[in-house]
């Protein structure tokens, strides 16, 4: 395959950014997006040039790192991680736009790469427990309802990619928070402290920057996981119950 790459290039945060376009060719339907951009940066490193900087880790669609807009959507027209996203998903000739999350929260560090920190913030300020408890108890030492169990590591499938935010077009992080707090505060071992983690974690998202909730749908359809829709009003749920408020938007 030969394709025509419109790749988003930033020194830093505080440089210009803009699209440099280049030629790459010997593709393989078989390479992942990760390798095809190796295959680039292999050829800018041999032309003398800077090569694309772009996050990842794992590339088993497990931790998240490598997160681009591939023509204008999350991870690109798969419903899966960037690493996971292959080139048979392409034509012979296709022009391909790849660009970093364009979130205020998410500041572009170089070309693709972001500092998605907010994220781990956020996660902070929810915690799990305040009080030391020693050592690990035994895993069956506190029965858990298999409902709750199910719910639980439904919403602990969240990878914090941070396609929801990008994906968004208020940049909103609800779909990201909702599935930490709803993992943890439908654990016996959280319930305790549920009403303080929902609003220090709601508190630190919006300290964040990230938009309000609209409810448009856009981030449950680019989650890679699944997380669901419902999962937000959940939160909301739980929020409403921690403040006795009513009409959070």
């Amino acid at each position: 395959m030969k394709l025509t790459l419109r790749v988003w290039r930033q020194k830093n945060a505080d440089a210009p950014g803009a699209m440099s376009t280049y030629e790459v060719d010997g593709i393989s339907s078989d390479m992942s997006f990760l390798e095809m951009l190796d295959t680039l940066n292999e050829q800018l490193i041999l032309e003398g040039e800077d090569p694309v900087a772009f996050d990842h880790d794992c590339r088993e669609g497990i931790c998240g790192a490598c997160s681009l807009v591939i023509n204008g959507d999350a991870h690109g027209p798969e419903r899966t991680t960037t690493c996971q996203l292959h080139m048979r998903s392409f034509k012979d000739g296709d022009s391909i736009d790849i660009e970093p999350w364009r979130a205020s929260a998410f500041p572009v560090v170089k070309d693709l790469v972001v500092d998605r920190s907010s994220f781990d913030r956020v996660i902070q300020a929810g915690g799990y427990i305040t009080a030391p408890t020693g050592t690990a108890p035994e895993a069956h030492a506190a029965p858990v309802p298999k409902p709750d169990a199910d719910y639980a590591f439904e919403h602990a499938e969240c990878i914090g990619c941070g396609a929801c935010v990008a994906a968004c077009p208020n940049g909103s992080a609800m779909l990201f928070t909702s599935a930490k707090v709803n993992h943890l505060n439908v654990l016996p071992q959280g319930s305790p402290e549920r009403e303080s983690r929902v609003l220090d974690m709601v508190a630190t998202m919006d300290e964040e920057g990230f938009g309000g909730c609209t409810l448009t749908g856009e981030c449950a359809t680019a989650c890679p996981k699944g997380i669901p829709l419902t999962s937000i009003t959940q939160m909301n749920k739980e929020w409403l119950r921690a403040t006795g408020k009513s009409g959070r938007g």
